[in-house]
């Protein structure tokens, strides 16, 4: 039984306390369900610890954050890569792909909870007033986190 019991300490030592995080995947699109040049799904929310996997399906999208909580991850992926993202920081993250952005290929991942959720909003406004199509596509995911 110690020996069991040690197993499991080590794992959650090593996992950050999180023994069950997921892997996310998110779609990178010329057209998805929310309309065109869109990130599949839109809105995303995942425990700390987990990763979430961008993949693009054509060559000139990638996805790059533009708000985050105080002391999370940032990234910029390549264009036509994939890029994984482990989310340790709980918050609101509101992220891009820069080629698009101006027509709202945008989206927001929630880890836990809230904890920036007023200065993400208040960044999500002033970005969605640069898009060009879609204006209320970040709205929308915003109004979905809790």
């Amino acid at each position: 039984m110690k020996i069991f019991n040690l197993l499991i300490v080590g794992l959650i030592a090593t996992s950050g306390g999180n023994v069950f995080a997921a892997e996310h995947e998110v779609k990178m699109l010329n057209s998805g369900k929310d309309g065109s040049m869109a990130f599949e799904p839109g809105f995303l929310k995942v425990s700390a610890g987990d990763t979430v996997k961008f993949v693009p399906t054509d060559a000139s999208h990638n996805a790059s954050s533009t708000v985050t909580p105080e002391g999370g991850v940032t990234w910029k992926g390549a264009i036509g890569k994939e890029v994984t993202v482990k989310m340790d920081k709980e918050g609101v993250y509101v992220y891009v792909c820069d080629p698009h952005s101006i027509m709202a290929m945008v989206g927001v991942i929630q880890v836990g909870k809230a904890v920036n959720l007023e200065a993400a909003t208040k960044a999500a406004k002033g970005l969605s007033a640069k898009f060009v199509m879609s204006k209320d596509r970040l709205d929308k995911y915003m109004a979905q986190v809790k």
